[in-house]
């Protein structure tokens, strides 16, 4: 990594010999060197405060001068400039005094009488660890500069540990403060805030608009929660905020998680589902509030959403609820069989109504385990009557819904609706299937036996059915019963034989009348016509 150097370094030249300081200051080309003389003077006073007011890099000062010696003016340097480099001049006589001077802080000194080039090669090199030294400062400053831009990635990454673990309070306490959170380290409340429905609603949306949806509400939780106290807000999924606040009232701490769900529903097109936990004392404790915080959470499977839940309601829940009766499974698994849809219906709302009725309500992860359990027996029951890869549309219906984190309670009886509505059409389409093939053949044999009686009792009996179940199916197949069919037939067939030239004695005879004077006042109420009118107004229409 490079660093900007310094293109000029300030030199102050201090002797109470004008010539000398003239000659130091004009002889060598201090700007060839990038070196600036920014000022001179002729004694310690002087030359401290121009010091001061230049506040030089590097200074040449004689060890004696008039009113301040080089020694006094060294210490005082160095005591607000400490970092200026001196370079002490002294003769041979005065060398016990540089010595001393060096050991106050002085960087070197020269020996007169000195030569301009001794002058010009110790200047230069204070000036390379002026540069040395700047340079560290520069790379110093850009590694403050990247830690002060990485504080708050540090301090989200953080306090997502302290949500998942335990720490001993001490550790806790000082990577908080080398992070500079804005919280008191005593007592806590931590909420979750999830986005609702937010994969079906914002799944074909672009990436920045819901980046901008999320930052809008991380913006109306934390206002909100800066009303009341002082928080701290992270995202810790795409669909959900993690909330941190000082407070040691849980009363408080449920007005304020009711109020962040209110003005997200007002000031939004969104709305979230809170989920709180308990109070806490310190840091090392954070953990228990927020598994408390995801606990509560997963109770919004009872709800739509926008509402808030805490940990306080469900922290004394029963550790058991009874299952529901095996008498309501045998009575809902024989509805489906027999593809009774409004029937499997009422008993899956018994069953969650039961449920529902529980105070405290029983764990979500309990309830979701009963949906998954009727909606397994639904499909085992429909590969009892149907091939493999049929069923196999919906065991991925169940799947998919598994698949999903914290689906909700309606989720979970929509897919079992779902589920004994699809199994039921089959059923009902198969059974549609199968009353017509049976009808079809009942239809087959009354046209091939037009001259027997053709009695209700032997056309079931032929098809293996009873007669009251027969007599049923076969209106509801064809729309008419099953007498009206026989006449029907044989009427039409009377008909046929009739243009056809055979005698009405023939005819009776031919469709199992024993009767010629019985069928004609049959053939009559069918056709408003007698057989000899029928053939007659036939032939004058030729």
């Amino acid at each position: 990594m490079e660093y900007p150097q310094v293109k000029t370094i300030k030199l102050c030249i201090i002797d109470d010999i004008k010539s000398v300081v003239e000659m130091i200051a004009r002889k060598p080309d201090w700007q060839d060197h990038g070196i600036e003389v920014a000022g001179t003077a002729l004694d310690g006073e002087e030359g401290l405060e121009m010091i001061r007011r230049e506040k030089p890099d590097i200074v040449l000062t004689d060890i004696r001068m008039p009113r301040m010696d080089g020694l006094e003016m060294t210490k005082a340097i160095l005591g607000f400039a400490p970092e200026c480099k001196i370079i002490i001049l002294s003769a041979y006589s005065e060398f016990s005094y540089a010595q001393q001077a060096i050991r106050l802080g002085a960087m070197d000194f020269v020996k007169k009488p000195f030569s301009l080039d001794e002058i010009v090669n110790v200047v230069l090199k204070a000036k390379a660890l002026c540069l040395q030294e700047q340079q560290e400062q520069d790379r110093i400053h850009a590694m403050e500069l990247k830690i002060k831009e990485s504080l708050p990635v540090l301090r989200q990454e953080y306090l997502a540990f302290l949500m998942q673990h335990q720490i001993a309070e001490h550790s806790a306490k000082s990577r908080w403060e080398y992070l500079g959170i804005p919280l008191a380290q005593h007592n806590f409340v931590v909420f979750i805030a999830e986005i609702d429905h937010f994969a079906e609603k914002y799944f074909r949306q672009p990436v920045q608009e819901i980046e901008l949806i999320r930052f809008s509400l991380q913006n109306i939780l934390e206002e909100t929660v800066a009303e009341w106290t002082r928080g701290i807000i992270f995202r810790e999924a795409a669909n959900r905020y993690v909330c941190m606040m000082n407070t040691d009232d849980s009363g408080v701490a449920a007005q304020i998680a009711e109020a962040c769900c209110a003005n997200v529903s007002r000031y939004s097109r969104c709305t979230i589902s809170v989920g709180m936990g308990l109070c806490v004392a310190g840091i090392d404790e954070l953990a228990d509030s927020y598994g408390q915080a995801l606990s509560a959470l997963a109770y919004h499977f009872y709800t739509d959403g926008n509402a808030v839940y805490s940990y306080a309601n469900i922290v004394h829940k029963p550790q058991a609820v009874n299952s529901y009766s095996l008498t309501a499974e045998q009575d809902f698994l024989f509805a489906l069989r027999s593809g009774n849809r409004d029937k499997t219906g009422l008993i899956l709302n018994h069953i969650f109504g039961e449920l529902l009725q529980l105070n405290p309500l029983p764990a979500p992860q309990y309830v979701e385990n009963i949906g998954y359990e009727l909606a397994f027996k639904i499909c085992r029951v429909m590969l009892e009557l149907f091939p493999p890869e049929k069923v196999q549309v919906l065991a991925q219906r169940v799947n998919q819904l598994r698949s999903r984190p914290h689906p909700s309670l309606q989720e979970i009886r929509s897919l079992l609706e779902g589920l004994c509505a699809e199994g039921c059409r089959w059923i009902e389409e198969e059974r549609s299937f199968e009353s017509n093939r049976i009808i079809h053949q009942a239809k087959a044999y009354i046209c091939a036996n037009l001259h027997t009686s053709l009695t209700l009792e032997q056309v079931a009996k032929q098809i293996n059915l009873s007669q009251g179940y027969f007599s049923n199916l076969f209106k509801k197949v064809l729309g008419i019963s099953f007498q009206q069919f026989v006449m029907h037939e044989k009427m039409e067939k009377a008909k046929t034989m009739l243009i056809e030239g055979l005698q009405v004695q023939e005819i009776a005879m031919e469709l199992g009348y024993e009767h010629r004077r019985y069928f004609s006042e049959v053939f009559k109420k069918y056709t408003d016509m007698t057989p000899s009118e029928f053939k007659i107004s036939y032939l004058g229409r030729l």
